[in-house]
């Protein structure tokens, strides 16, 4: 059996994320476009046809549907290559797998969004899977392109703690994003459900949560600079995570007494997918800083 050298695979592992970040982004098209119901059956694309790109809307949900494809190859070759990677880390082995469970989750999950007619439940559950696995494959390039493995103790070190704090109110204002987004004018379809909310109310909501990852996160660069060590290893994913969090702050507001337009709907979206990567590499660089230190 031929064995892969850690390069190799760190490689496969960056591959499957920029796949993963990249579908998102075909999702969205779908969504902005109003071709969530281009393809109104599932597996199949409508009862005559399993491929129809006849009609625009059509042809803009078969693509994200056909790159499913080249993201589930992706995955397959994360696997295997993780168990041909020598060394063999099982660690690596887990990660690559959660991304097969994953995948096959979207996968259930996108019949279930065109069987529900959009429903923006089935809608939400897509995304924040998609955010999941955004995650989980940031996780496994990290730990594939580093050799060093970090063996969690008891005890959590403030910087640790600080960043885990962080990393679950940047979540928090993810989730109330996608209420926003429920409840907006890009439903996938003009005809699909609505979350029933007051848009002002919960674009209030989601504000407040962004505010309050923003000053938690300044609250954590400024604790972490006083340790000179521990500052000089996470000053660049702080000071990134900092920087796509402000961006994405710009451009919701922007976009909200804009009138939503698509065009920085699907900017907030690579910015929402951004912020995702940044919060996972805060949380994995602490750790490993925390080992350092120790």
């Amino acid at each position: 059996m031929r064995t892969i050298s850690p390069r190799s695979y760190s490689r496969l592992a960056l591959t499957a994320l920029v796949f993963l970040c990249v579908i998102v982004l075909t999702g969205a098209a779908v969504r902005l476009t109003g071709s969530g119901l281009g393809c109104e059956d599932w597996p199949r694309c409508n009862e005559e046809r399993f491929v129809d790109v006849s009609s625009t809307h059509g042809a803009i949900e078969q693509v994200n549907r056909l790159f499913t494809g080249l993201v589930a190859l992706s995955v397959i070759l994360a696997v295997l290559g993780a168990h041909r990677r020598l060394p063999r880390r099982p660690d690596l082995v887990r990660l690559a797998w959660g991304l097969v469970a994953g995948v096959v989750g979207q996968v259930v999950l996108g019949g279930i969004v065109v069987l529900t007619d959009l429903h923006p439940l089935a809608n939400q559950g897509h995304f924040l899977l998609s955010m999941v696995l955004v995650t989980n494959a940031t996780v496994l390039w990290v730990r594939a392109s580093d050799e060093q493995r970090v063996h969690r103790s008891g005890q959590r070190s403030l910087s640790q703690q600080l960043a885990l704090v962080t990393f679950v109110l940047g979540c928090v204002a993810l989730y109330t994003g996608t209420i926003v987004t429920g409840s907006g004018p890009h439903a996938g379809d003009e005809e699909a459900r609505r979350f029933g909310f007051d848009i002002s109310h919960v674009a209030r909501l989601h504000g407040i949560s962004v505010i309050l990852f923003l000053v938690v996160l300044l609250a954590t660069i400024a604790v972490i600079r006083r340790a000179r060590d521990e500052w000089k290893s996470m000053s660049g994913v702080l000071e990134a995570t900092m920087a796509i969090g402000v961006i994405q702050a710009a451009i919701g507001y922007t976009q909200y007494f804009n009138d939503i337009p698509s065009a920085l709907v699907a900017i907030h979206i690579v910015g929402a997918t951004a912020i995702m990567i940044a919060l996972t590499r805060l949380v994995t660089q602490s750790n490993r800083v925390s080992v350092d230190v120790a």
